[in-house]
């Protein structure tokens, strides 16, 4: 009697485990089915470009982009051999520098004006954000425009200032800081009213505990609303800098990679070399080369700095 109830036991058991199984399975390829829109449209546009990009990096080709000849890892070696290459490496590294702390700062500023209790405050906040509406390209014709070395605004008022005319674009030792300022302006809208968000997310009674401690305002900064906004820093860092190691507009339309090549960044090298020199190999190495660059700054990201968050 009692084997029977430990073998009866047993199959309850087995049945039940069983039961579990197939539900888990039938829960997961359910899932897969609300995301296979999805999948379809990252192998398509992601996952299988960059397969191809990787396997067209080790071939040689002809003119019309076809690969004739594999050569391995040579494209690679070519790279860090090639002064192009470095200096495009360097420039990118200069621009993120130049770009992404500045954005981050200067949004900071205008969170934090934006937060003020003020009347009709609220339309200052319009104008901190009015450049999410503003393209890249059309930002570039307007800074274009004011670094003209004859006819731009930025020269005329530093004229007043007896401050001798800027060669904002054709210099190579401002060429790339002229571009960098662009882009912090064109970045900052977005950025400040994500930090806005973050800042009025804040409760007001850590505030109020604050004073009734006698803190002043620096020490409410320092102590409550930067830690406080320490994932929403995190979040603009990653963003910030994968975006502007993917900027190409701006360059594009202010500098064209000039003068002396010294806004030639990673992608408008790529640009070049795959659409002027028809190296489609090389541009696929260099493509390959910012991809690592920038996957391994997004695991340093997520493995060193994330440690450093708080999370509410």
């Amino acid at each position: 009697m009692a084997v029977s109830e430990r073998v009866s036991g047993s199959q309850t058991i087995g049945r039940y485990r069983a039961g579990v199984r197939q539900r888990e399975i039938k829960r997961f390829f359910t899932a897969l089915l609300y995301l296979l829109p999805s999948l379809v449209l990252f192998s398509t546009f992601t996952f299988i470009p960059l397969i191809r990009t990787i396997g067209l990096s080790t071939y040689l080709t002809n003119p019309l982009g076809i690969a004739v000849k594999f050569v391995g890892l040579a494209q690679y070696a070519k790279l860090f051999s090639t002064p192009v290459f470095m200096n495009s490496m360097q420039r990118s590294l200069l621009f993120v520098a130049y770009t992404v702390p500045a954005s981050i700062l200067v949004s900071l500023g205008l969170a934090l004006l934006g937060n003020l209790r003020l009347k009709n405050i609220s339309f200052f906040r319009m104008i901190f954000s009015v450049t999410i509406a503003v393209s890249a390209a059309t930002a570039s014709l307007i800074f274009k425009y004011l670094y003209h070395p004859a006819l731009g605004s930025l020269n005329y008022l530093l004229s007043f200032l007896k401050i001798a005319p800027v060669p904002w674009l054709i210099n190579e030792n401002t060429a790339l800081m002229a571009v960098s300022l662009g882009t912090v302006w064109l970045q900052i809208g977005l950025n400040t009213v994500i930090l806005l968000a973050a800042m009025q997310g804040i409760s007001d009674e850590l505030y109020e505990s604050a004073m009734i401690d006698g803190a002043n305002y620096w020490h409410k900064f320092r102590s409550i609303t930067i830690p406080m906004l320490s994932s929403t820093f995190f979040f603009l860092i990653v963003v910030d800098m994968l975006a502007a190691f993917q900027a190409f507009t701006q360059i594009h339309v202010l500098t064209s990679g000039g003068p002396l090549d010294s806004t030639n960044v990673l992608v408008y090298s790529i640009y070049r070399e795959f659409y002027f020199n028809g190296a489609y190999g090389f541009a696929a190495a260099q493509a390959v080369m910012l991809f690592l660059i920038m996957l391994a700054l997004t695991i340093f990201q997520f493995g060193v700095l994330e440690k450093k968050v708080f999370y509410d």
